[in-house]
């Protein structure tokens, strides 16, 4: 039985964000091909953390900056690495090649952490932002370099596909488009949902350990709820995500209808119970979780362009994309009070379900290409010239540090 490791940033939570999610999509995929997974990290367990023994994953500890870890990925020896992220890739990538070279090294970005961090700063400053802001982004660099150094790196938008190709020049080969995976959602499914005139109120959901939504709920706050509120009086605007920090608590109102509910423990519920997801997001990459979750449950949602990029190819959206939030503010109120325009939104979010995140297809197409480079490693390498140039030793800043700090904490 083959072998996969998986370094995690944090234990998987996918209740919790999207990027859990993903990742338990990715953990359920090899087992379901017959993988023995490992799941490591050096995080604490939290309340919210999925039990992955349940479902057949050993769970390992381990520590940052310590040859313990050499010790336990030599005796385990995985056929597949997998970082989640690239900082985990900086931290653990030379010490799996130095200790596995065989094993096929895979990056999972979740999103491309440089494009949301270079937006933000945008936002902040209130400036417009632009494409070649990244090529000067030292995030951006190191983010690249970690995408260089893998043999495999998972991009789950197709706007950041594009970018990595055009903008930074990265061969295909090292690239996989491989977005959520969901099944089919079928008539029975459909069925399931409840109608129309059985929906109630506002939605919006996410971590907020995440920025973008912070920034979203504020925005919210600030610019869009009190003007739907003067046009459909009795609605609500419940407000969900873990860990929610006193400046969000802070914004219950619930004279205005403005309810921070907190912690979702069914996610699927509340999204499927209201009749508008709302995600006026101002900055952020790769998928927003949020969005799909509403497809999935058969709820429209107004957003930003941000919000929906790189999530539906030509497919109309799942109801209505609006950057200036007085037309962000007509839309949702359109879609809350019009039934057919309704209706056509939750069938485009079906057709963008269907088409696009077709778990059975892009599996098999995932499968297929960890197989190509499995049987052609040595020729895929060799390939990657600046993959291998970023692996000598005298670029291997963070190897030398990790080693140095391995070597303070000896003397403590």
């Amino acid at each position: 039985m083959e072998k996969i490791l998986i370094i995690g940033a944090v234990w998987v939570e996918p209740n919790s964000s999207a990027a859990g999610s993903r990742m338990l999509q990715l953990i359920e995929l090899f087992l379901e091909e017959k993988y023995q997974v490992t799941f490591a990290t050096t995080t604490q367990k939290t309340v919210n953390a999925f039990d992955l023994k349940s479902i057949g994953v050993d769970e390992v500890s381990i520590v940052l900056n310590s040859a313990t870890f050499d010790v336990f990925v030599e005796e385990l020896n995985p056929s597949i690495v997998i970082f989640d992220r690239f900082m985990i890739e900086e931290q653990f990538g030379w010490r799996i090649v130095e200790n596995c070279p065989n094993a096929i090294r895979i990056l999972d970005t979740e999103d491309l952490h440089s494009l949301r961090k270079v937006r933000q700063e945008a936002i902040k400053k209130g400036i417009p932002f632009l494409l070649d802001d990244l090529l000067t982004s030292d995030i951006a660099k190191r983010e690249i370099a970690a995408i260089l150094r893998c043999d495999v790196s998972l991009i789950i938008s197709s706007f950041e596909m594009n970018l990595l190709q055009t903008v930074f020049k990265i061969d295909n080969s090292i690239l996989l488009h491989f977005p959520f995976l969901f099944k089919q959602i079928n008539q029975k499914t459909k069925d399931s949902w409840k109608p129309f005139e059985e929906r109630n109120h506002f939605v919006t959901i996410g971590n907020f350990l995440h920025a973008p939504n912070v920034d979203s709920v504020l925005q919210l706050k600030k610019h869009i709820w009190n003007n739907i509120r003067k046009e459909i009086p009795n609605a609500e605007l419940h407000i969900y995500g873990a860990y929610p920090k006193q400046q969000i608590l802070e914004l219950h109102n619930k004279k205005e209808g403005f309810l921070v509910k907190g912690f979702a423990e069914n996610a699927v519920e509340v999204v499927s119970n209201a009749k508008i997801m709302l995600a006026p997001i101002r900055f952020g990459a790769g998928i927003k979780g949020k969005l799909t979750e509403a497809m999935l449950c058969g709820t429209p949602s107004v957003t930003t362009t941000i919000g929906a990029e790189g999530m539906h190819c030509d497919i109309p959206w799942n109801g209505f994309v609006a950057d200036d939030f007085d037309k962000f503010t007509e839309k949702a109120i359109e879609l809350y009070s019009a039934k057919k325009s309704w209706e056509q939104s939750q069938q485009n979010g079906i057709e963008i379900i269907n088409q696009l995140y077709n778990k059975e297809k892009l599996s098999l197409t995932f499968l297929q290409k960890v197989n190509q480079i499995q049987s052609n490693l040595n020729a895929h390498r060799t390939q990657n010239f600046m993959g291998s140039m970023l692996l000598h030793q005298s670029l291997q800043s963070t190897k030398y540090m990790s080693k140095w700090i391995e070597e303070k904490n000896k003397t403590i």
